[in-house]
């Protein structure tokens, strides 16, 4: 909880270093290598906070309060004491964007494992192969170095080693159950989806930016099983 209020508040107090400093199309457009991080690592703080789900009216009000902390400007609210209150509502707001992911869950997951090829398993994962490996396929207990792409049902993407530039090296006990059981259906050099309902995800608590009884897919591309 506090993590997610921290997460929040870093984000927000991000965002104001590009509207004064650079343009629009500066920020759509990185060009150097630095420009490119910097933009990374706002689109990382941006799914951070993807649970408050602000609306272009509400989006203003933050630049607002940004500039104006970023500027120097007397802030128009005790920020002591609204604290409580942006926990309070990032909480809510992210309860609220699982309830809405969770009533779409089952139509979405029996879409995809009508997918060809797909496998659905007693879990409830759906495994779909995208390119078939031809190496080992790691055991449950095994550490793998995977490359991979996490989004919601509706698209969004949460989480990327794309995105960070490098693969991740991962124990398969340590993670969430449906990569303990989906990884080792993969063989070395091949890539798969991932369909994930809550309960072999984060489940009712949810996690970071994603929200509770959230279904995930992973696009995971296999590329080593660590000895």
């Amino acid at each position: 909880m506090r993590s997610l209020v921290i997460a929040a508040l870093v984000t927000l107090m991000a965002l104001p270093a590009y509207a004064a400093g650079q343009s629009k199309a500066e920020v759509l457009k990185p060009v150097t290598e630095d420009q490119k991080t910097l933009y990374a690592v706002g689109l990382i703080m941006a799914r951070q906070a993807s649970g408050f789900e602000l609306t272009p009216e509400e989006l203003d009000f933050v630049k607002q309060g940004l500039t104006d902390g970023i500027t120097g400007a007397t802030p128009q609210v005790d920020l002591e004491g609204y604290k409580n209150k942006i926990q309070q509502m990032a909480l809510a707001r992210r309860d609220a964007q699982g309830k809405k992911l969770a009533a779409k869950s089952g139509a979405f997951l029996d879409k995809a494992a009508k997918e060809k090829g797909a496998v659905k398993t007693a879990s409830g994962l759906v495994y779909l192969p995208l390119t078939e490996g031809t190496g080992p396929s790691p055991k449950p207990t095994d550490q793998v170095k995977v490359n991979y792409r996490g989004t919601f049902i509706d698209g969004r993407e949460f989480d990327s080693s794309y995105l960070v530039g490098q693969p991740a090296t991962l124990k398969l006990n340590q993670v969430v159950p449906c990569w303990t059981e989906g990884i080792p259906m993969m063989k070395v050099g091949g890539k798969a989806k991932l369909f994930c309902p809550p309960d072999i995800a984060y489940g009712a608590g949810g996690s970071g930016p994603i929200p509770p009884n959230a279904t995930l897919v992973f696009e995971v591309e296999l590329l080593e099983v660590m000895k």
